[in-house]
């Protein structure tokens, strides 16, 4: 084996090496779930689930339609079938997936099938899309639930659907509150988010 065989297996090894190691700090040796939900602008959902102690990170994104790879453009415009959707990982030891569902609850208007709050169109829906047959079970009796005890009159129309292909929204979206807290704190007050959150859930939001 010649000199620079050797030293590309050399480097080849050193990659490998930091490969793992980088996906060993990224999670500190947990073991991970995911959790996906569209609650309206992926905005104020990953704010939202961001609070959450044990969500490891969240990330803004498209799912639920046909078009391979979309833009927000393709989706703003409500021709893919997607909806503006977050990604969670979270650590199961922190968190139960059935938190993460109140949460969920709580920051979404379930009254209305084709809006949330100020954004209208099949892309603002909200929903649930399971990963596994224990998140659709844990997400049905939790609407069930929540059918039972709701405080406000309308019915809850939120789908329940299988997860499908999540496409990451472009990086200008990822953590935009934190990125823009002006611009997004005006955008949420205007589109009458807080205010209607208060009237349908009180505190519990």
């Amino acid at each position: 084996m010649n000199k620079r065989s050797v030293l590309g297996l050399f480097i080849m090894s050193l990659l490998m090496t930091g490969v793992a190691l980088a996906a060993t700090d990224a999670t500190d040796g947990r073991k991970l779930e995911k959790a996906t939900f569209a609650g309206g602008c992926f905005w104020c959902m990953e704010e939202a689930l961001d609070k959450v102690d044990g969500v490891v990170s969240t990330t803004s994104g498209y799912t639920g339609g046909k078009k391979m790879n979309p833009t927000y453009e393709d989706v703003s415009a409500g021709e893919t079938g997607h909806a503006e959707s977050v990604e969670v990982l979270y650590d199961p030891a922190k968190v139960s997936y059935a938190k993460l569902l109140e949460v969920f609850w709580h920051n979404i208007d379930p009254t209305t099938p084709d809006r949330q709050f100020c954004d209208y169109g099949h892309q603002y829906r909200p929903a649930i899309f399971y990963h596994d047959e224990t998140q659709k079970r844990l997400a049905e009796e939790s609407k069930k639930a929540l059918v039972k005890s709701k405080p406000f009159k309308g019915p809850i129309v939120t789908e329940i659907v299988p997860a499908s292909e999540f496409y990451p929204a472009e990086e200008y979206h990822q953590d935009f509150y934190q990125k823009n807290p002006i611009r997004y704190r005006l955008y949420k007050y205007n589109c009458g988010r807080a205010q209607r959150l208060q009237e349908l859930w009180g505190s519990k939001q």
